[in-house]
């Protein structure tokens, strides 16, 4: 995502030259790139302007320290300007009701019924919440069926209503439901249009009269760019929504709907979908967005993501394993599996600072651990637990039964061992510098 806007920007920033102060002559250049990077991600003309009026303002006068370089104060300046032209802050969903109520909105193919059972699996699995699922878009049969079936798939109830045509029916029943067995989330699905029309604003409007909604979303597709902003403000002028979910946006290199929503319709983004997995959905904080488009990774949200795959009790093990020095191929397939569970395997690393510059060439897939996955499980249990035992012959052995060849079994062996000495050193207590050190003699 954004990948063509940091592209651009990351070059306006190299124009900037000198030292001393910066001043209208030498931030001109770099000032009509960074407004040319934003057109042509797609966003608002007003918009760019506004920013790049707001960035110059901020920028002229300012003394370059010596330690800096001018093009680095300026990345500063369009980092902050960035967090805010994109809401400043983070800003929470409102559950505090019991149930909460949530309503979605949206047109038809944004991902409204995909986004909900998005949204039931955090709410379940993060906050240990009890959500309710309501299937409101009597219009189109399939949302029904989609939503039964990501309920089973999540573990979570779906409240239908065979052969009703009232949504407001349907959503005001399915809160007494929600009451009755306890349920402390309601989602309500909604029906949508391949464009806006009054019917179906009338028909949300009247939902939301109805059931008084704690949190009303507006989810859009973020590829629709321009498009996706105009529908966002006609939905906010009738129903007066109070966030916005981008779905698809690990599919928009451009990034334009991201940057000009929260400025045309004064409401913060919520959530983002970055997949088709039922948990490639992001909390949305801009400041942690405006370093990725940036190109400064996202440490934050990279730790966020392993804690919820960390287990204290397997640490707990592992830590042990690796001061005795027994840590072998499970240990490390099960370190694998965690590092796949963190999702998307290029935006995991885009996420560390300074890599998305350096592999945005590279086509990094989730099929990165396939060979080694293979030559670990063709090895025999007792293999896996005792490394050291594998000679030639087992190399051979393993190496045709996981398709691969010697070379790749050597190499992975040898990685292996640079890896459970690595982890061991880091165990031992606060030893960065004899890691460091060890790496600089090889």
């Amino acid at each position: 995502m954004f990948e063509n806007l940091s592209d651009r920007l990351d070059r306006s920033f190299k124009i900037l030259k000198g030292e001393g102060k910066i001043t209208e002559i030498n931030i001109a250049e770099t000032l009509k790139e960074i407004r040319r990077a934003l057109l042509d991600a797609d966003v608002n003309f007003k918009i760019a302007k506004k920013f790049t009026d707001d960035v110059k303002e901020k920028a002229l006068g300012q003394q370059v320290l010596t330690a800096i370089k001018p093009g680095q104060l300026m990345v500063k300046i369009v980092k902050d300007e960035l967090t805010e032209l994109m809401g400043g802050k983070f800003t929470d969903i409102n559950l505090k009701s019991k149930p909460a109520v949530i309503l979605m909105s949206g047109l038809q193919g944004s991902g409204k019924t995909t986004f909900s059972g998005k949204l039931a699996l955090m709410l379940k699995s993060k906050k240990g919440r009890h959500p309710l699922l309501v299937a409101g878009d009597v219009y189109r049969p399939a949302a029904i069926e989609q939503l039964k079936v990501l309920g089973s798939q999540i573990n979570v109830p779906v409240y239908t209503e065979e052969g009703s045509t009232d949504p407001v029916k349907i959503a005001k029943n399915a809160i007494a439901e929600a009451k009755k067995n306890g349920n402390d989330i309601v989602i309500i699905d909604t029906a949508g249009r391949l464009a806006v029309d009054e019917q179906m604003m009338n028909e949300i409007a009247a939902i939301k009269n109805a059931v008084n909604p704690d949190e009303i979303l507006f989810v859009v597709d973020s590829m629709t760019g321009q498009d996706a902003v105009n529908t966002a403000k006609e939905f906010n002028d009738r129903l007066d929504f109070d966030g916005v979910v981008l779905t698809k946006l690990d599919g928009d290199t451009r990034g334009g709907a991201a940057l000009s929503i929260r400025a045309v319709v004064e409401k913060p983004i919520k959530f983002v979908g970055t997949g088709e997995k039922l948990d490639a959905i992001d909390i949305f904080h801009p400041d942690r967005m405006a370093d990725r488009i940036l190109g400064m990774g996202d440490i934050v949200s990279l730790v966020e993501k392993a804690q919820e795959q960390f287990d204290a009790e397997e640490a707990r093990k592992l830590q042990k394993k690796l001061a005795q020095n027994t840590f072998n191929f499970n240990d490390f397939l099960k370190q694998i599996g965690q590092i796949k569970k963190m999702g998307n395997l290029k935006d995991v690393v885009g996420m560390i600072p300074g890599m998305s510059k350096a592999m945005k060439n590279l086509d990094i897939d989730n099929d990165a651990f396939k060979h080694i996955e293979a030559i670990i499980h063709s090895m025999t249990p007792y293999e896996r637990e005792n490394p050291a035992i594998i000679n030639g012959t087992r190399r051979k052995r393993i190496a045709d039964g996981s398709g691969t060849d010697v070379q790749e079994v050597n190499r992975l062996l040898k990685q292996f061992e640079e890896t459970r000495r690595m982890m061991k050193m880091v165990s031992q207590g606060n030893n960065m510098q004899r890691v460091m050190g060890s790496m600089k003699k090889r």
